[in-house]
């Protein structure tokens, strides 16, 4: 269960510094732990915590909390390793990924974390839907890749190379290269800057979720239950008075729109500011998919204006696309009777 960050344990030796320390394995570094000691910072109780990279279990006990090594979980001690026999810890909430230290200390922290920088109050609603989609869409693919944890059948063959341009991998990129001696001030000067490059990241992808998909998904999740009453009420066609990114995060979110329509729509309605008309879109069967749930009728494809007009029976008609995902007609009314029609074709 997530927390606000305990009081600091007593420390078992004097340190010169009063603040708070975080210790954390030296050598090589990966992204787990230098996002892990970024979230930490962020919080209350780590706020500037000085940062202590060694192996020494007698210097880790000093440490006021202690994250990717040392081969013990147990939140009451603040510890949080992953690598010990017998860990199965998974961020739970439908997700069954193994957490790495990043996931650790995001079960336990990122509640506060996502709090701090919104400024929004830690019991508002909004700060469980914002935990939980930082975690599905950021946090949980690095602990699948410092686990090892393959994201698909390991038998199938990529088409081509990532191109290393993921997050962990520009991470490991600032380790020094094998022939490259470095010292233990640059190995802790470099993973200051992997630490913050994953803060970075973290934070850009925590204000659009903040300031772009949650509006999105409030005005998304008004427009499914107004729809029932307007357009179907089946919930198969999705009528939006305003234009909303729909398929870019929020329709498909495990959280709220799919589970309110079970999978079914299968049309959106939503004007098109910039020719003043209106658009219809049939419904992709994945976020990424180009394959439709139900295409626009074959025969109202590749046709134009007075032709689909024509051919619809609906007055206004502007095009249908030759592969029938997008249409478009002239009014709002237009627009949800061609959808009412093509569910019934």
């Amino acid at each position: 269960m997530a927390t606000q960050s305990p009081v600091l344990k007593k420390q078992k030796t004097d340190h010169t510094k009063a603040g708070p320390v975080i210790g954390t394995h030296n050598g090589t570094f990966h992204c787990d732990e230098a996002l892990a000691v970024f979230l930490l910072r962020q919080t209350t109780a780590y706020q500037g915590a000085d940062l202590k990279r060694t192996r020494d279990s007698a210097i880790l006990d000093t440490c006021n909390i202690v994250v990717d090594v040392g081969a013990i979980y147990d939140e009451a001690k603040q510890r949080f390793d992953h690598h010990q026999r017998g860990f199965t810890e998974v961020f739970g909430h439908g997700f069954t990924t193994k957490l790495s230290s990043a996931g650790l200390v995001y079960k336990h922290f990122g509640k506060e974390v996502i709090s701090n920088r919104t400024q929004v109050a830690l019991d508002d609603p909004k700060i469980q839907t914002l935990w939980l989609k930082m975690y599905e869409e950021f946090v949980e693919a690095i602990d699948g890749g410092d686990n090892g944890i393959p994201r698909y059948p390991e038998d199938i063959k990529p088409a081509y190379k990532s191109g290393g341009t993921s997050l962990p991998s520009r991470v490991a990129a600032l380790n020094p290269a094998w022939n490259q001696p470095v010292d233990s001030q640059g190995m802790d000067d470099r993973f200051a800057t992997a630490s913050s490059l994953t803060g970075q990241e973290f934070f850009a992808k925590l204000d659009f979720y903040a300031n772009a998909w949650l509006p999105a998904r409030d005005i998304l999740v008004d427009a499914l239950a107004n729809s029932k009453k307007v357009a179907d009420s089946t919930g198969k066609i999705i009528l939006l008075e305003q234009f909303l990114p729909w398929k870019a995060s929020p329709f498909y979110d495990r959280q709220t729109c799919e589970s309110q329509t079970e999978g079914q729509a299968i049309y959106v309605i939503y004007p098109d500011e910039m020719a003043k008309a209106w658009r219809i879109q049939a419904v992709p069967i994945a976020q990424d998919s180009f394959e439709s749930r139900k295409p626009l009728p074959e025969q109202w494809r590749g046709l134009r204006d007075d032709e689909l007009t024509n051919v619809s029976g609906v007055q206004g008609g502007i095009f249908v696309h030759a592969s029938g995902f997008i249409g478009g007609n002239q009014t709002k009314e237009g627009a949800l009777k061609l959808a009412q029609l093509a569910l019934t074709m």
